[in-house]
């Protein structure tokens, strides 16, 4: 008889151990923050099982774990955060649930989903919040005087996206985030020139995010940088990516069904578009105007800025390559992505990490953009005013009505300034940009 008993208890002990072996643990909690968003990452041994649910007076976001539990001192971890004040435990609604409250400072819109392992990462519930409201924000209208062509520099990556590591452990995000800094401060040292960075810190940025900051801040152009990785560690060298012709058609129907983005992307002649629905073709048309031109203006840059490379490191391409990118979704606004190199090749990791290598690719970044806008300043920039008349260098894809259209003057102006006998353009061909 009491071995029978024994041999029960032993079975319902082992029953238990399953059973505390199942729990999902909670092992981690980071928090990464942005100027007006905040990512709280849950690190966890297995894919959670979760519900949430928003508080108000005070602002708080619930979230209970399914048969988890943690030893966690949750009082313990790194905030920096102006959103969430601090994240505790509070009672569960029932056993094996493991609720967790982000107190936060003000409201916020919470995203929440889960990320499988991915290295150096786990399991992982990811919480995004930001800021209610911001997103309405507006820039400021352009003075009328001269002003600084803006470069928004975008650095790949970032908090508890790491990017592409390299075979010693050296993160994509680091690397792109220090040759970033070194290219906005030599733009900044240029005179007619303004960088402005996606990023100014080690947190995460989605990537549609990253154009719409060009956008508010009204930037000539988009330079997204980055590292790129293979499987073996071979292959290696620079290269330069501009948007795909399908990517940028996509992002094109995308705008048309949003009506309300119009006013933000043309201009004041969005404000007519966006309460006709008659005239939706003139969208459509006004929104190719627009792409063409950028996607040609792109091109030309990349050109640019792979041969001041080619100058200080080995290409992987030696000419522009063109993809659907997550960076560059944005056919209004010019955009390159620049690949430093392969972190995943040894040598090259090496280099990327050094902060000289790091500067001399800054400065081939550096110099083929202004040589691009020195040959092409727009009408309205200082550097236009300091040369009397600018220039134009004709990019594969451009007319006669394209490049009068970026400068703001009549196709007739632009025949007469440069005798054209014809509309037909040849690349590479220089045209002479009379005052507007």
């Amino acid at each position: 008889m009491n071995i029978t008993i024994n041999r029960v208890l032993c079975i319902l002990g082992l029953f238990l151990s399953f059973g505390s072996l199942a729990a999902n643990k909670l092992e981690g909690v980071r928090i990464w923050a942005a100027p007006e968003s905040t990512r709280v990452v849950f690190d966890l041994t297995a894919k959670p099982s979760y519900t949430q649910s928003t508080l108000v007076a005070p602002d708080r976001l619930v979230v209970d774990l399914d048969d988890s539990q943690t030893k966690l001192a949750l009082d313990k971890i790194a905030n920096n955060s102006k959103l969430v004040k601090r994240i505790r435990l509070s009672k569960p609604p029932k056993k094996g649930v493991l609720r967790l409250v982000i107190d936060l400072n003000r409201p916020v819109n919470a995203n929440l989903f889960s990320l499988p392992p991915t290295e150096p990462y786990g399991n992982r519930l990811v919480v995004d919040l930001e800021e209610k409201g911001k997103e309405t924000r507006t820039i400021a209208a352009p003075s009328e005087s001269a002003r600084d062509i803006i470069v928004a520099i975008d650095a790949g990556h970032g908090g508890d996206d790491p990017g592409s590591i390299g075979p010693s452990g050296l993160y994509e995000k680091k690397v792109a985030f220090e040759i970033a800094k070194r290219v906005q401060a030599k733009l900044d040292a240029t005179p007619g020139m303004k960088a402005v960075l996606t990023r100014t810190g080690d947190y995460y940025i989605h990537p549609n995010k990253r154009s719409e900051l060009a956008r508010k801040h009204r930037a000539d152009l988009l330079v997204s940088i980055h590292a790129d990785a293979f499987t073996s560690p071979e292959p290696r060298g620079a290269s330069v990516w501009v948007l795909s012709m399908r990517r940028a058609n996509t992002e094109i129907g995308r705008w048309l069904e949003q009506k309300e983005k119009h006013s933000e992307l043309l201009g004041g002649a969005g404000e007519i578009i966006q309460n006709a629905d008659n005239e939706q073709y003139l969208a459509m048309t006004l929104l190719d105007m627009s792409m063409d031109r950028s996607m040609a203006i792109s091109h030309s840059i990349a050109g640019d800025v792979l041969k001041e490379l080619g100058k200080v490191t080995p290409l992987h391409k030696n000419l522009p390559e063109s993809a659907s990118l997550a960076a560059l979704k944005s056919p209004d606004i010019p955009s390159i992505l620049v690949e430093t190199g392969f972190i995943s090749n040894p040598k090259e990791e090496s280099q990327l990490k050094n902060a000289t290598h790091q500067d001399k690719l800054a400065r081939a970044i550096h110099s083929g953009v202004l040589r691009y806008f020195e040959a092409n300043a727009p009408a309205d920039s200082l550097l236009a005013k300091r040369s009397g008349s600018s220039k134009h260098k004709v990019s594969r894809g451009e007319s006669l009505s394209v490049i009068a259209a970026q400068y703001g003057i009549s196709i007739t102006a632009l025949r007469q300034a440069n005798n054209l006998k014809s509309d037909t353009l040849r690349i590479g061909q220089q045209l002479v940009i009379p005052k507007g």
